[in-house]
């Protein structure tokens, strides 16, 4: 599939990858960029149509792909991470349960749920692709983190069936693997980040080159890597000894 003249639907298109996955799409030629978000009004990109949506709410989804019915590109950006000072301290932290149902119902479900909507979408433009913006996390736990990697997992299974249970359609689906990123989410981490920018060409490059999986930098290609080791580095995952931890 080719960015030019493709018509996007990003979600989370207020900040970081998402606004980035806006400008490089126009950049690159896009028809039209959808760019959605529950607050619309602070997209700050000329060309795009904002559009207010919150992932969590299956009105707002269904209502987004009945009204833009010539979308062929879904991008599943829009994510929260709740490791705040509130569930940072570990399994028995002070409403770590509530973070998981959170970070689940927009991690996983909101993926879920606009790729249901749209899929008959895509099936009308000739297939089209979708676009899952997934984690290291997807593979590995660290502590501040476990209740994220559960969805980020989650994510990346339900990426795996859509690219299964959409192939006949003609609908190709790019997981898109990454670790630490320069954005609000990871303000509080020290370790080295990725630009946004750098995350969304290498996402458009593989999406071209009709690539299933995209993994983004060095950590996430080592964690991946190390998925068959023995004993697998999902086992003993340190992130202090490996450099890691959550996206």
């Amino acid at each position: 599939m080719k960015v030019r003249d493709s018509v996007a639907f990003v979600t989370g298109a207020n900040r970081g990858i998402g606004l980035a996955f806006a400008q490089e799409l126009l950049a690159g030629g896009a028809r039209k960029v959808y760019a959605a978000a529950r607050n619309p009004e602070g997209i700050a990109v000329n060309g795009v149509h904002p559009v207010r949506l919150d992932v969590t709410k299956p009105d707002t989804i269904a209502a987004a792909a009945s009204e833009f019915t010539d979308v062929n590109l879904l991008i599943n950006n829009a994510g929260i991470a709740l490791w705040t000072a509130d569930f940072q301290s570990g399994f028995f932290s002070r409403g770590a349960v509530e973070a998981a149902r959170s970070e689940m119902e927009t991690n996983y479900f909101g993926p879920l749920l606009l790729s249901r909507a749209f899929a008959p979408v895509l099936a009308k433009n000739t297939g089209g692709a979708i676009i899952n913006v997934l984690s290291v996390l997807s593979w590995i736990t660290v502590p501040i983190a476990g209740t994220y990697g559960a969805s980020k997992s989650a994510a990346w299974a339900l990426t795996n069936w859509l690219r299964t249970g959409l192939c006949e359609q003609g609908t190709k689906v790019l997981g898109v693997h990454v670790g630490p990123v320069d954005t609000d989410m990871t303000s509080g981490l020290t370790l080295p980040k990725v630009k946004p920018v750098d995350v969304v060409r290498q996402a458009l490059s593989a999406l071209e080159a009709g690539r299933d999986e995209v993994l983004v930098d060095d950590m996430t290609r080592q964690v991946k890597a190390g998925l068959s080791n023995e004993p697998g580095i999902y086992l003993n995952f340190d992130p202090s000894r490996d450099e890691a931890a959550a996206k």
